[in-house]
């Protein structure tokens, strides 16, 4: 069984119309055969902001944003997996959120980032509140999606709960700062994920200068199928899934079969 996955890397649109930006995305993906567009992290935000700047622009599940998304993803008949800071119904700094929205427009899950990251001068947990749970398997028509958020990529527990939950494809929409080794970090983990979990992994990363970009999609043999250019570069990836990969790589290596849960538990 296979599908097409569209990745959008792409920044902050010029003129701040986030909405038209993914739209137009959508479409263009739809016309190449997607059935799922994935967007990177920070899709809302033009620049980092403070925790003051975020609760700014902060909105409910439900809310606009939310709405002109799902009215996209209806029209253009995707499947849509985009991010946005979710206001804290406890007055708290937002959440940093990711939406899995089906292509009848209804939210099928929403995962709030659990895993922030404050590290090289970088204070996340100044600007958002972490979420308490993993995301629950999405089951579409397609594959079964589990999601992470950029800094999530580099704890390995989350991705194997997603795999043992059953997902055969997991997205990590991103913002990966650039810096030294960070590129290869990022490639690396992406593969690392897929090899250990035996399924197609994609990392969408926000375009722009303080961005590695690279979005990427391993298989399930960690094998890069399809990479974007480096941060500056926006552009639409896509890519052709064959989910039986994920039946063939796990009968030649049975890592779950072996695997002595009882050791981990």
């Amino acid at each position: 069984m296979g599908f097409r996955l569209g990745m959008a890397q792409c920044g902050f649109p010029e003129d701040g119309d986030v909405i038209a930006m993914v739209g137009s995305l959508a479409s263009q993906a739809a016309g190449e055969g997607c059935s799922l567009v994935a967007f990177p992290e920070d899709l809302m935000s033009p620049r980092p902001l403070s925790a003051a700047g975020l609760r700014d622009i902060a909105e409910p599940i439900g809310g606009p944003f939310t709405q002109a998304a799902a009215k996209i993803a209806r029209e253009r008949s995707v499947w849509l997996v985009i991010t946005m800071y979710e206001g804290n119904p406890a007055g708290g700094a937002p959440f940093n959120t990711a939406l899995a929205i089906d292509d009848g427009g209804e939210v099928r899950v929403a995962y709030r980032k659990c895993h922030l990251y404050d590290a090289h001068g970088v204070r996340e947990s100044e600007r958002t509140t972490p979420g308490d749970a993993l995301a629950a398997p999405v089951v579409a028509p397609f594959a079964t999606i589990g999601l992470g958020i950029c800094y999530d990529l580099r704890f390995p527990e989350q991705a194997r709960a997603a795999a043992l939950a059953g997902c055969d494809l997991m997205l990590y929409p991103s913002a990966w700062y650039a810096g030294p080794q960070k590129a290869e970090h990022w490639e690396t983990l992406l593969a690392a994920r897929a090899i250990e979990n035996e399924l197609f992994v994609a990392g969408i990363c926000k375009a722009g200068s303080r961005y590695v970009g690279r979005s990427l999609v391993a298989d399930p043999l960690g094998r890069v199928l399809a990479r974007a250019g480096d941060g500056d570069s926006e552009q639409l990836l896509t890519c052709e899934i064959d989910l039986d990969e994920v039946g063939r790589a796990r009968d030649a290596m049975p890592v779950f079969e072996h695997r002595r849960h009882h050791l981990y538990s």
